[in-house]
């Protein structure tokens, strides 16, 4: 039996344990962290879909391009505020580390979700730095 594929958002958990039934829709994202993590996955794999879906209907765009050359390589979570199961609303802070152009770099952006019929949705977010 082939060991199984990690997760990108870094969890430590295999991706079909992980990521991997939220970005399929078989399962909610339970905090606002877990919601983070899996769009961050969701850069990783391409899914578009999923980031649109993910995406608050008031802030999210008609379409998203990414950038196939652009290579995701880890994430980091730097705080998480409010975004629990009880909450309505969550704050988010990470750094996505990724490689284009043969050079290594990073996006640091402070995230902000809420709750749209129940689901997190990621409403919008601040660059840092």
């Amino acid at each position: 039996m082939a060991d199984p594929k990690p997760c990108p958002c870094r969890r430590g958990e295999p991706f079909d344990l992980c990521c991997g039934p939220i970005l399929a829709g078989e399962r909610a994202a339970p905090t606002a962290e877990t919601l983070m993590r899996s769009r961050y996955t969701a850069y990783v794999v391409g899914d578009v879909d999923y980031l649109l879906r993910s995406w608050h209907p008031g802030t999210r765009p008609a379409s998203l391009d990414l950038d196939d050359d652009q290579r995701w390589l880890f994430l980091e979570i730097v705080r998480t505020e409010r975004g629990g199961p009880f909450d309505d609303n969550g704050t988010v802070e990470f750094v996505a580390h990724y490689k284009l152009d043969g050079r290594r770099d990073s996006m640091h952006e402070v995230s902000t979700f809420v709750r749209d019929d129940g689901a997190w949705v990621y409403l919008d977010g601040t660059f840092q730095g």
